[in-house]
């Protein structure tokens, strides 16, 4: 089949990883008349209750692969660290998409920041520290960063503020390194935000582009706690900001959805005056947290377009449905209630009747069986008429839990 055939129902498309963002796509292509088969070696995971048909096995397991290979039309993957090997041998008998090329440029933190640099994308200071070692200089800088505050990071397998560790001393930075010992690190020096961004962009293999409206994202403790949209950051760098995300999109050939994450931080550098600059944090090759919000508050949501986009059809609109949304993250904290002598007790499911009960407010809970401090268990969205007042209802409704 060539890239630029469409694939079209009742064919069968086939998911790396059973997560959420998993899930929600096939739910999408499920509704839109495709077959879907899932691989995941977690019998609860959440796409394999929506799946046609689930294949518990590890992602690189040969036996699942050539199922895959077999019976579909097209294979995705709905998070980033699927292993590139299985990626690369599905591709010499089935379309894939995104590439595995492409996936692997956002598997690691190093390949990632020196890809955006050979296309003259603008990063934030950084040193990368190969396990092998690092010349006197790059250590050198490393220290200066870590002086004036860094951040240090497993250049691999790294999310939701796992594999890193901020710094402000030349101790601590050497105390980190210490503990990732054995693996490749990055130090990246810690920027003055003025915000954080992100841009979702859909890309056909023939180079068809869309993007949604900029989210404007809050993290705590380097997980997604809230993302509002419009991002309240002006129209001006809105526009930069997905032009930004559509050029990080064309260098990768990239197809499928990819979200862009983006710091606004003040530009010092001479005759700048402090005026808003954009630099890239980090890209995920997949749908992604901060797009959730596109299933209740935009005309085709990130979940649909990962369809269209892999099965090579007609990209759909990203207009709002809504002047204003917010999306917040809904952790397995919220099922531990303190005791009365501070300790923890048994989980609790939530009380959902006040979020159900409000007509501008969608519940999502992703059906995973075992609630924990940290794990993303759902989200919640909320429509309005600015983003701010979507936001604050958000996170009462989530505080009401």
């Amino acid at each position: 089949m060539s890239a630029a055939q469409p694939v079209v129902p009742p064919a069968t498309i086939g998911m790396l990883g059973g997560g959420q963002l998993g899930k929600y796509a096939l739910m999408a292509a499920n509704a839109m008349g495709y077959r879907t088969i899932v691989v995941d070696p977690d019998e609860h995971a959440p796409a394999a209750v929506v799946a046609n048909s689930h294949v518990r096995a590890p992602y690189d397991d040969p036996d699942a692969l050539d199922v895959l290979a077999a019976e579909c039309a097209v294979v995705t993957t709905e998070f980033e660290n699927a292993p590139s090997a299985a990626l690369e041998r599905l591709a010499r008998s089935v379309k894939v998409a995104p590439s595995a090329s492409s996936v692997a440029v956002a598997q690691d933190r190093i390949v990632e920041k020196t890809f955006m640099v050979d296309h003259g994308i603008e990063v934030g200071p950084f040193v990368a520290i190969p396990v092998s070692g690092a010349a006197g200089d790059v250590v050198e800088d490393a220290r200066r960063m870590a002086r004036e505050g860094a951040v240090v990071k497993t250049a691999r397998l790294g999310y939701d503020g796992k594999g890193q560790r901020r710094v402000s001393s030349v101790a601590e930075l050497e105390a980190a390194l210490d503990d990732f010992a054995g693996v490749d690190v990055i130090v990246e020096a810690l920027l003055e935000l003025r915000t954080e961004i992100s841009v979702l962009v859909a890309r056909t293999s023939d180079g068809a582009t869309v993007t949604w409206p900029v989210a404007e994202n809050i993290h705590v403790d380097g997980i997604l706690d809230l993302s509002v949209v419009p991002a309240r950051v002006g129209p001006r760098l809105a526009t930069d900001a997905e032009r930004i995300a559509t050029s990080v999109a064309d260098a990768l050939d990239y197809v499928g959805v990819l979200a862009v994450e983006l710091f606004v931080v003040a530009d010092d550098r001479p005759g700048a005056g402090g005026a808003p600059r954009l630099l890239v944090n980090e890209i995920a090759p997949r749908p992604h947290n901060s797009g959730h919000w596109t299933l209740d508050a935009n005309v085709t949501s990130q979940f649909e377009q990962q369809v269209r986009a892999v099965c090579g059809l007609g990209l759909g609109s990203t207009a709002m449905t809504a002047p204003a949304a917010a999306m917040v993250n809904l952790l397995g904290d919220l099922w531990f209630l303190p005791n009365a002598d501070g300790s923890v007790g048994d989980p609790v499911e939530p009380d959902w009747a006040a979020v159900l009960a409000d007509p501008d407010a969608t519940l999502h809970l992703y059906g995973k069986t075992t609630p924990r401090p940290g794990r993303k268990m759902g989200h919640l969205t909320v429509t309005a008429d600015s983003p701010t007042a979507a936001a604050g209802r958000a996170t009462a409704l989530r505080h009401a839990l």
